[in-house]
């Protein structure tokens, strides 16, 4: 790794000296206020940030928790043990990648001074411009889609071994340059470099270690959940349903119980998401932005989007780009 970037990153934290201190367990509430250990996003971004890293806390037992938000752990030297959902052991090396979505749960064994790691902390909105640089029937693009889901997915985790495949060694150091210096244009370069990384673990699948297996049920789900990353400009249950040949109710059921939410507000969340991204990342019109992701009704939209965001779309693009300007 760029020797600079390890020199960045290296040095024992605040959190590191209080357990070399004496302290043995790791103080949940600098992580979270739930009750169970879920790490939360709020605790780990900045207000309005979707990404952002920080080094695993390594000299200490670091227990069985979960995420609200996809983690991506990258091996910069030495290694570290991960117990993922409860019962397969990783040992994740020196340029290795692992990819966490939000529904696995995660063990750590301590790790020693030299044995660094970086977290990547991605909310998955984050995602929506790399979704689209990669191709569809990929393990990756698979993954992408299974963070929506609610329980245990098909596709929890993912580990590669790509410390000699320099492309992608190259790829992850740049994102990770591009964090730690907040760089102009940052949002768009994080996603852009992140969208190039899937393309280039696509075109080398041979560094694929391990990944969980699926059951009938997750597959549909996950099928149900790429038909509408990719139709949901004009897609809908009854079309989908007829290409799986079931019964509405059926799909809507395990949809429910996989995700949490229906067929038609996965499908909001989707255009929603889009909506957003190109008020931020383009100079449409806002008809025009309602019309490209699948909405006749103003009205509608506006009241939609108002009830998500609590903002009206104008005052969301003022903002975001107030926000940008600013840093």
């Amino acid at each position: 790794m760029n020797e600079e970037l390890l020199n960045h990153l290296m040095p024992i934290t605040a959190e590191e000296q209080e357990i070399l201190s004496g302290k043995t367990q790791i103080k949940k509430e600098r992580y979270t206020t739930d009750k169970q250990f879920i790490i939360d996003s709020k605790k780990m971004l900045h207000k309005g940030d979707l990404i952002d890293i920080r080094p695993h806390t390594r000299f200490i037992h670091f227990p069985k928790h979960k995420h609200n938000y996809v983690e991506i752990i990258y091996m910069c030297q030495g290694s570290t043990t991960h117990i993922i959902n409860g019962t397969e052991t990783i040992l994740l090396e020196e340029g290795n990648l692992l990819f966490l979505n939000q529904n696995a749960t995660q063990e750590i064994l301590p790790a020693k001074e030299k044995d660094l790691a970086v977290n990547f902390i991605v909310l998955p909105e984050f995602f929506d411009h790399p979704f689209s640089m990669i191709d569809e029937n990929t393990i990756l693009h698979d993954f992408l889609i299974s963070t929506l889901q609610k329980e245990i997915s098909p596709i929890s985790y993912l580990h590669f071994d790509v410390k000699d495949i320099l492309p992608i060694q190259n790829l992850v150091e740049n994102l990770i340059w591009s964090i730690l210096n907040n760089d102009s244009n940052k949002q768009s370069i994080r996603q852009t470099t992140m969208g190039l990384l899937f393309m280039n673990l696509t075109n080398h699948l041979e560094a694929l270690q391990s990944r969980p297996t699926a059951n009938h049920l997750q597959l549909l789900v996950i099928d149900a959940m790429r038909y509408i990353e990719e139709n949901y400009r004009n897609g809908s249950l009854e079309e989908f349903a007829a290409q799986k040949r079931l019964p509405t109710y059926q799909i809507s059921r395990y949809l429910k119980k996989q995700t949490g939410q229906s067929f038609k507000q996965l499908l909001q969340k989707k255009r929603l998401n889009q909506a957003t991204y190109l008020l931020t990342h383009s100079n449409m019109t806002l008809e025009n932005i309602i019309s490209s992701i699948g909405y006749n009704n103003s009205s509608y939209f506006y009241n939609l989007f108002r009830d998500t965001y609590y903002v009206t779309p104008k005052e969301y693009r003022c903002n975001r780009n107030l926000a940008t300007s600013d840093r």
